[in-house]
């Protein structure tokens, strides 16, 4: 498993981009490289989030990307009238659409796929899932669920006013801000992941793990300490106690003998000893 997962992570990212704009998106460069830059990681693909605007065939009810002309694409935010402008070169079935951020991280072992899950659904990606395939290879798909998609012509003629268009346009803005928040804050979450389980591996003296270990068994010795001083303490009184008892038993000895060896003081003794 091992020696096949190097060789995966070596054929993947020695070939070409096979995507059509042939290059890691600009907004998403940094996490790409930090994930193929782990010896437990790699990106099979990849897109940071963008808007496009598709035009379908009429006679189909499902626009296919395979089959349909791109009006307009934008991995950033876009301008209504671009849209418009766009839309005008229209002639099947125009669909205009925001798909958010999507990575696909092939793992070298489940534990590393169940790192990755957990922080994409921390950092918003609640839509992330994994999978494992009969020869062995375990992908994690970071995905979202904040997406847009509106049909704005039928058959070349647009159906919707330029007001409305605008006002998709600024719903699809504000979803690709939020799409970036994401992504940053999920590439701020992986960092923190990717070190503290460095650390863990490690065990740095002086780490937060060790420290808190250390702190753990300071604490349990001075507990230690305060439970023996004070049993020492309890036996000391409890010595007092008996010194005190005997004292007394030897001096009511003297008060109720005087001399008498027939007298009842060792039924007295017994009775002074049930209290020692």
């Amino acid at each position: 498993m091992e020696k096949s997962f190097s060789q995966w992570k070596s054929q993947c990212l020695d070939k070409l981009d096979q995507s059509k704009k042939g290059s890691v998106d600009e907004d998403i460069t940094h996490l790409v490289s930090l994930l193929n830059g782990c010896e437990q990681f790699f990106t099979t693909s990849s897109c940071s989030g963008r808007i496009i605007l598709i035009d379908g065939a009429t006679e189909s009810s499902d626009v296919q990307k395979q089959n349909c002309v791109w009006l307009f694409v934008s991995h950033q935010k876009c301008k209504s009238d671009d849209l418009i402008e766009a839309l005008s070169r229209s002639s099947g079935d125009a669909v205009l659409k925001f798909e958010p951020f999507v990575l696909h991280v092939q793992c070298r072992k489940l534990e590393d796929a169940q790192l990755m899950h957990s922080v994409a659904i921390n950092s918003g990606f609640r839509n992330s899932g994994l999978t494992v395939s009969k020869t062995g290879k375990i992908i994690t798909a970071v995905r979202s669920t904040h997406g847009l998609e509106v049909p704005l012509s039928r058959q070349g003629k647009v159906v919707v006013e330029h007001e409305y268009i605008k006002y998709l346009s600024e719903i699809a803005n504000q979803k690709m801000e939020e799409n970036l928040r994401r992504i940053n804050r999920f590439y701020q979450n992986l960092q923190s992941a990717l070190a503290a389980e460095k650390l863990q591996k490690l065990q740095i003296p002086g780490s937060p793990v060790s420290q808190h270990t250390t702190n753990k068994d300071s604490w349990n010795s001075q507990e230690t300490q305060n439970r023996k001083k004070k049993q020492e303490e309890t036996e000391k009184r409890n010595n007092g106690e008996v010194y005190r008892r005997r004292r007394k038993r030897e001096q009511l000895k003297n008060d109720c003998c005087h001399g008498d060896e027939d007298s009842s003081l060792p039924e007295l003794d017994e009775c002074l000893d049930l209290f020692t």
